[in-house]
């Protein structure tokens, strides 16, 4: 072996190999679940056109022949009113300061307003870490809407970063695919080298029973008035075999309790005669089958825990 490739070898011991953890923030109903599914090329987060939908940091992982990027989906940075919200902004903080590099999700349909500047502030004082700004959902605006808002961005990142602002910017659709495969080789170049982080072909590391609660509470929040903005939490009591089932013929008991603040919170999860229940446990057994690859019976319990997001004992009892 030459001396050459000897130096070359100590300089990059993972033969150009990078892989590393990238977090994608942004205010609420930004676009990040969307587009953390639209990088992985499956479902490992949960996403709803109501605000404030996540609540657990999922890792997504991205495999490619050269690298690894393992995402780190987080619940929208937001001004907290409630206990929840600050334990939810306390997550994101901690999560920032772990990661190699940061997604900003900034929709393209939204002009940039105060809880845009509010999350940029936050980012600015993170450190040396490099951020792209992400402008989400470019198929819902034109040409001349969309290059509006790339110059917004560009002057925003200047304003508050200093310098050139932005590490990079990368106007992306993940529901028609529009770049996605850029945002994931942007991110890719500020991995650092290392050898892969998850085996080849695992998409995430989240709990099945994280993962299946996430399900039900898509399903739940699916349709529902405006009566039940986010006082809904899932637990999953737990998953089981049926006993005396055969090997050929398989089936899983999966006990899920879902939790609401108020009486009549509780009414709408329900619906009349148990319709609305039934509905969300239709919906939500396909994604959960998909997931743990068997025929499932899915129970579901509505519980009423007063109050919740305010209460510290029930939030550590719910997850939180």
């Amino acid at each position: 072996m030459s001396k050459q490739s000897k130096k070359h070898d100590a300089e990059d011991p993972y033969g150009g190999f990078r892989a590393g953890f990238s977090v994608l923030v942004g205010r609420p109903n930004a676009g990040k679940s969307t587009l953390t599914n639209a990088l992985v090329g499956q479902k490992v987060a949960i996403t709803s056109a109501k605000p404030q939908t996540t609540r657990h940091t999922i890792r997504g992982i991205v495999h490619r022949a050269d690298a690894q990027l393992v995402l780190v989906d987080t619940p929208g940075l937001h001004r907290p009113r409630t206990l929840l919200g600050k334990r939810l902004n306390e997550l994101v903080a901690d999560t920032l300061a772990e990661v190699d590099a940061i997604g900003f999700c900034i929709p393209a349909n939204e002009k940039i307003g105060p809880g845009d500047r509010f999350i940029a502030t936050q980012l600015a004082g993170v450190g040396r870490k490099p951020v792209v700004a992400l402008v989400t959902k470019t198929d819902l605006v034109d040409r001349a809407a969309l290059t509006e808002q790339l110059i917004a961005v560009t002057e925003l990142g200047k304003e508050v970063l200093g310098g050139e602002g932005w590490a990079d910017i990368v106007p992306v659709s993940a529901q028609d695919g529009f770049q996605v495969n850029t945002v994931a080789d942007v991110l890719i170049r500020h991995m650092p080298p290392s050898p892969p982080l998850y085996p080849d072909g695992e998409l995430t590391d989240e709990p099945e029973a994280v993962m299946v609660a996430e399900l039900v509470r898509e399903a739940a929040l699916e349709g529902v008035r405006d009566e039940l903005p986010h006082s809904l939490a899932v637990v999953v009591e737990e998953i089981v075999p049926r006993e005396g089932r055969s090997e050929d013929n398989p089936l899983l008991d999966v006990r899920v309790n879902l939790y609401v603040e108020r009486p009549s919170q509780k009414a709408i999860i329900i619906g009349k005669s148990g319709s609305r229940l039934r509905e969300v446990g239709t919906n939500a057994r396909k994604g959960i089958e998909a997931l743990l690859g068997t025929r499932i019976y899915l129970d579901l319990h509505v519980k009423v825990a007063k109050d919740w997001q305010r209460d510290p004992k029930q939030l550590v009892k719910l997850g939180f």
